[in-house]
């Protein structure tokens, strides 16, 4: 948890976006499930499902009307490859997969609010 000192703003947003929820503040990188956009392009993520302002914090029901986060792409890539494997005993039944899931990292600019 990250302390703030005098003067500088404690607001974040936790945002449903590809099946997850993420919890962002400006200035962070979030890496998120994929999403179809080019490097540099702005994102509005307006699935905003609780946001904290100093304190005073709102819930949505499921999503806060009003409330989005905008966020930079800043690249598109792989994670690392998961191992998949199957197996039975005694039935001669092996199966070895990978897979890499494809992700989007976002830096966050802003988080707006409009009551």
């Amino acid at each position: 948890m990250a302390i703030c000192s005098v003067g500088e703003s404690s607001m974040y947003a936790i945002v449903n976006t590809g099946g997850k929820q993420y919890r962002m503040e400006p200035g962070d990188t979030v890496r998120v499930e994929y999403l179809p956009f080019d490097e540099g392009d702005l994102v509005e993520l307006d699935d905003v499902r609780m946001l904290s302002d100093d304190g005073e914090v709102t819930i949505g029901a499921p999503a806060i009307e009003g409330a989005k986060v905008t966020a930079q792409v800043m690249a598109q890539g792989r994670g690392k490859k998961v191992i998949v494997f199957k197996y039975k005993a005694k039935t001669r039944y092996r199966r070895k997969n990978g897979h890499r899931q494809n992700y989007t990292e976002l830096r966050v600019t802003d988080i707006s609010y409009n009551k």
